[in-house]
């Protein structure tokens, strides 16, 4: 029992350890880009969105569908 949790502490520090390097390398060093992203792509998301409900609202007005 003694070696699975030995076992099982080193493979989730390894884990911790990739995903810091991971954060450390990639993530940091991009400062403030991946948040702009984010909120231009869920802005972009939103429009399209409600560009379709708008099509879908006037086709649904027009065969008398809507209530």
């Amino acid at each position: 029992m003694l070696i699975k949790n030995r076992v099982m502490r080193e493979f989730f520090y390894a884990f911790g350890d990739f995903f810091m390097w991971i954060f450390e390398n990639t993530i940091e060093p991009l400062g403030n880009i991946p948040n702009n992203a984010a909120i231009l792509l869920g802005f972009v998301g939103l429009f399209i969105w409600l560009r379709m409900q708008a099509r879908f609202n006037a086709e649904a007005k027009a065969n008398g569908t809507l209530k």
